[in-house]
């Protein structure tokens, strides 16, 4: 049986005629429909007439380059949800980081391998669907609010789902991880006094923290040794990148969700990334998912580390070991943190890697 596949209305945008030609022969064999722009301002044109599902940018163009076309399209409510897949021969870390300001989802370094490129396409193709999936029932439940609200949630719920196995497909995070991080949430939500509707939205907001790893390459995601200062400044992205994805929507699920994906690296004392802001400027559910995340990273065994017990796991995050220190979480979450350390521990039990 063959495995199930997402087909796509694909917008090829590249001044290469080379280039258009071999992406189109790849994408048609796999039973993508292709659409074609030599330039930016035709490839605004083509958007307009016909929506695409996904876009291939070529960075490197004459009049309008990639970075322009992204910030327009990211720029206009319309066409804002559409995945953008960066093609480049630039491989530098700020040629990435202008890319990811500019809104791109992901990039693919030219010349580009097949394989990656389909991955790519096909991941993000998912994260397209279930968007639309989940757009689609909030425009349908807008005048039955009330009778379907039970309907809405479980949406949320789904989609978020659905997100956060696209996200892991290729990380070395199981189902379990993401787990334990909603629950952790929820519980440290309550010890901190959370209303119920906060509590339930940060057990399954939080899942979706590190779903801007599925645009990470994966030479550098499934990495097993230290990264190099390119490869980490690329790594860092995954934060911002996750933010753009869930930006955007009407569900508090995953506005939450993108607060969480874009902040949860922050530190209370300013020395996280990828902005460096400090304090309450860091949204409340990110500095709960900031201790959270802290926890079960080091609970967790990886190819580079074991994993430690939870005495350990608590002298580290409350008394410090060097890399991490009290000073990066908020002293309130901290306090709270202290008073549920035996349910962490519990979770960690009973759903442990």
């Amino acid at each position: 049986m063959k495995p199930f596949t997402i087909l796509g209305k694909i917008l090829i945008i590249d001044d290469d005629e080379r280039n258009r030609r071999l992406l189109t022969a790849l994408l048609s064999l796999q039973g993508h429909e292709c659409l074609l722009a030599s330039s930016g301002k035709q490839a605004l044109d083509v958007v307009r007439l016909t929506p695409p599902d996904i876009i291939l940018l070529d960075l490197v163009m004459p009049e309008m380059d990639g970075f322009e076309v992204a910030r327009i399209l990211k720029s206009n409510q319309a066409t804002r949800c559409i995945p953008i897949i960066m093609l480049t021969s630039l491989n530098d870390a700020d040629s990435r980081i202008r890319g990811l300001q500019a809104g791109a989802e992901d990039f693919v370094s030219k010349p580009f391998d097949r394989i990656e490129l389909q991955m790519r396409i096909r991941n993000l193709l998912k994260l397209k669907v279930a968007m639309d999936a989940m757009t689609d029932r909030n425009n349908f439940l807008d005048n039955e609010i009330f009778e379907r609200s039970a309907q809405l949630i479980s949406s949320y719920q789904e989609a978020i789902a659905t997100l956060t196995r696209a996200a892991t497909y290729k990380d070395e995070e199981t189902g379990e991880h993401v787990t334990r991080i909603g629950l952790y949430a929820r519980v440290l939500a309550q010890a901190m006094g959370m209303d119920d509707d906060f509590c339930r939205c940060i057990e399954f907001a939080s899942q979706l923290h590190d779903v801007g790893k599925i645009a990470i390459p994966d030479r550098i995601l499934c990495k097993t040794s230290s990264f190099d200062a390119q490869e980490w400044e690329v790594m860092k992205t995954h934060a911002e990148l996750g933010r753009q994805m869930l930006d955007g929507t009407t569900s508090p699920y995953l506005m939450m969700g993108a607060e969480i994906a874009g902040y949860h690296h922050e530190r209370w004392d300013g020395g996280g990334y990828p902005a460096g802001v400090r304090g309450e400027a860091i949204p409340i559910a990110a500095r709960i998912m900031s201790v959270c995340d802290q926890y079960d990273a080091l609970r967790s065994i990886r190819p580079y580390k074991s994993g430690f017990t939870h005495e350990h796991t608590l002298e580290i995050i409350l008394k410090g070991d060097g890399r991490t220190s009290p000073a990066h979480f908020d002293p309130m979450v901290l306090d709270a943190f202290k008073q549920c350390v035996d349910q962490f521990r519990d979770i960690y039990a009973a759903h442990g890697s």
